[in-house]
């Protein structure tokens, strides 16, 4: 009855209009209770007009009141009651006004709206932004036009509906979707209802876009510098360049200015950094920092790289890094790489050098270092050939120019996806000419040794059921042989070779040493096996297990490290991985030697992750008489909002702690606190201690000391709570 008595008063009033104005023509009228107002040509797209009452007044003016909407251009506006000027496009809408255009919801008592030129005003606005679910109210709000808003005394906050936890209150905010930035003037943040900040002009971001302006400041305190605070700025020059430069000043040293720049373009990319500080109140100096990062695409086939660090001091990381990783680096690498790839070869021309921070310590240069690697298949026949030649220089030690030519061919015997059997030749030739420095008085010298190797395997495997479930469990044993002559190599230089490490991967390659100082002579089979329990239905890797032993019919003489017996048999591989359950994963290896029947290695490693926020990572390394440290990390609710993060890294070895952190976080729909302690050792006898705390209200600011980048470093698979899904593509740069 309420539907026709609608219709029935629409229809009326609707031809009442049309006799009022009887110069212009008739409206359409139609029966979904919706009037369409015809327009000129020139304004486009029609208005429609819905309400359960609606009224011809003066010329091309109409009322529409109960439940009225008006719809145009992917706007409509919403109110009690609504005053429609066709020949302006003027709307004057009262009364519980809703108003949504470009995904925006903006509600008021009262707006004046031009729906040609979206300018208007709204009194009273309660407003809400689709990008990151932030609103805010106000007393009058400025509309210039579907992207841009000036509000007067307004608030804003991204907590949801009826949570206050934290607003900014300001006396103007200006909205620019276009470049997705809300502009706040004279502001104060307020954190359950206290103020926290203060600033009289301030800019946040709309959206998770790149922008300029200042970035959330980091305040703390370590013995040695004192109390500090880093104010970064942020300048988003373009969407392929950015900067960042933050003054960094520490109580006991002085002001510190942090600089990064970073460039992307289709042919080329990279980032430069540079920090100084101009006088160390401690120091007693200058310190600086700089970093050359850059990698450039050349026509035909031609690649060049640039990697160049270099520090003031051989302590600046130790004084002046916030992180483990930097204060621990004894070298820095200064390196220019120049590659050509041409399918089946390749060449590529390098200096290199590195800065020691190990005091009367310094590394071999590379001036230069030229590679040639080519492979190709000839009858199923592949050839390899590998040669470097470099120039080693040194300013205390030996210098020397060294030549080094591998080449080989294998051939598959047998090439089925169940056995394979594949015998290889190869010959390694290397030529030392002796340079400065030479006070061994070793003459230029020369080895060139033959080598022949067999590779063989077999892949095994059946359908169980285990558990309940279906699975393909394999069988793959492997033997490889090796054989190379001996020959004496005590008077060759050794310049980048060492012993390599007894693992799965070395135990199957031809040489015992990594670099082309030292040939190992072989003349050994490596005997292993493999078995793996796949999940047929998703192809998960349950169980892994790996043994594995080296057998040699005679007695290697090549040595860097002299073996601690002559024994012809190696020590014993043994290795276990597997994801278990989709929540727990393992892996671990050992090394055991039979002939003292001790562990020589052991490692192993288990997380547990049940789910999002819940991380457990359990760690253990042992080497004989060398390192034996045990790796705890976790996070995990505690109660409520509440969750805890740890990070324990302790050596069994040296009795102590190596590195601590342990802190709280707490998540609510809109901020997070977190509270950090962290103390790791920087020298022998010398840790660092520092205690981060952060308060960081969402897509606005953080306050506090940047304490989610110590956890993210040290807790595997660490969660930050309070992330949301990006709804917009990402930044060019990361």
């Amino acid at each position: 009855m309420r539907c026709r008595l609608k219709f029935f008063v629409s229809a009326l009033l609707c031809i009442s209009a049309h006799h009022a104005v009887a110069d212009t023509p008739p409206p359409a009228l139609r029966i979904d209770k919706t009037f369409m107002a015809t327009e000129p040509p020139a304004q486009g797209t029609p208005s429609f007009v819905e309400a359960d009452k609606l009224e011809g007044k003066k010329e091309n003016q109409i009322e529409a009141t109960g439940n009225a909407i008006l719809r145009k251009r992917g706007q409509s506006i919403r109110a009690d009651r609504l005053l429609y000027f066709q020949d302006t496009q003027d709307v004057d809408a009262q009364g519980s006004v809703v108003l949504e255009q470009a995904g925006n919801t903006i509600s008021g008592p009262h707006l004046k709206l031009n729906l040609d030129t979206s300018i208007g005003t709204m009194e009273k606005p309660i407003f809400y932004l689709y990008e990151n679910d932030g609103r805010g109210s106000a007393d009058v709000m400025h509309i210039q036009d579907k992207q841009h808003y000036t509000l007067d005394n307004a608030t804003y906050t991204t907590c949801p509906a009826d949570n206050q936890d934290w607003l900014l209150k300001m006396s103007g905010l200006e909205l620019d979707r276009d470049s997705q930035v809300g502009t706040a003037h004279h502001a104060w943040v307020e954190f359950m209802g206290a103020p926290i900040l203060y600033s009289p002009w301030m800019n946040f971001p709309l959206s998770k876009n790149r922008k300029s302006g200042l970035m959330s400041p980091i305040i703390g305190n370590t013995i040695v510098n004192g109390r500090e605070i880093t104010v970064p700025y942020y300048w988003n020059i373009a969407p392929n360049r950015d900067a960042t430069i933050a003054p960094r000043v520490m109580s006991n040293r002085g002001v510190m200015l942090y600089n990064e720049f970073r460039y992307l373009e289709p042919a080329y990319s990279g980032e430069m950094h540079l920090d100084f500080l101009t006088n160390d109140r401690i120091a007693k100096r200058k310190r600086g920092h700089m970093t050359l990062q850059h990698s450039q695409n050349i026509a035909g086939g031609f690649y060049g790289y640039a990697n160049l660090n270099s520090v003031s001091d051989d302590n600046y990381y130790r004084d002046l890094a916030n992180s483990t990783e930097l204060t621990s680096q004894t070298s820095l690498l200064q390196e220019i790489l120049l590659n050509h790839n041409a399918g089946w070869w390749n060449a590529s021309a390098r200096v290199q050098r590195h800065q020691s921070l190990i005091p009367n310590s310094t590394t071999y240069k590379r001036l230069p270092q030229l590679t040639l690697n080519a492979r190709q298949n000839y009858a199923d026949t592949n050839i390899m050939f590998s040669g470097e030649y470099v120039d080693f220089a040194h300013p205390t030690t030996l210098s020397a120019k060294r030549l080094a030519m591998n080449a080989s061919a294998s051939y598959p015997l047998v090439n089925d996806p169940a056995f394979y059997l594949t015998p290889k030749i190869g010959l390694r030739s290397t030529h030392y000419t002796i340079g400065a420095n030479n006070t061994g008085a070793l003459p230029d010298a020369s080895r060139t040794l033959p080598l022949y190797s067999v590779d063989s395997g077999v892949s095994l495997e059946r359908e169980t059921n285990l558990f309940g479930g279906g699975y393909l469990h394999t069988l793959e044993p492997r033997a490889f042989y090796v054989y190379v002559p001996y020959k004496n190599q005590d008077s060759l230089p050794i310049f980048d070779s060492g012993q390599a490490g007894f693992d799965f991967t070395q135990i199957f390659s031809e040489n015992r040493f990594v670099g082309n100082d030292r040939v190992g002579d072989a003349n050994h089979i490596t005997l292993a096996l493999t078995s793996r329990l796949l999940e047929q239905a998703n192809g998960k890797e349950r169980l892994k297990l790996m043994v594995g032993e080296r057998f040699s019919f005679k007695t290697p003489q090549v040595n860097l490290v002299a073996p601690a017996t002559s024994t012809n048999k190696s020590d014993i591989l043994l290795a276990a991985s597997g994801q278990v359950t989709d929540a727990l994963n393992f892996s671990s290896g050992l090394q055991y030697d039979p002939h003292f029947s001790h562990t020589q290695n052991y490692n192993a490693m288990a997380q547990y992750r049940p789910e999002v926020g819940k991380t457990l990572n359990l760690g253990y390394r042992f080497t004989r008489n060398t390192l034996r440290q045990i790796d705890l990390s976790a996070q995990w609710p505690l109660f409520n909002h509440w969750h805890g993060v740890a990070h324990w890294n302790y050596s069994i070895q040296d009795g102590k702690t190596l590195e601590s952190i342990a802190g709280i976080e707490y998540n609510e729909s809109c901020w997070t606190f977190r509270a950090v302690a962290q103390r790791f050792v920087v020298a022998s006898n010398q840790a660092n201690t520092g205690i981060f705390m952060q308060l960081e209200l969402n897509d606005l600011v953080s306050v506090g000391v940047d304490a989610l980048s110590a956890i993210k470093r040290h807790v595997p698979n660490y969660t930050k709570l309070n992330e949301k899904p990006a709804n917009k593509p990402s930044p060019v740069l990361r």
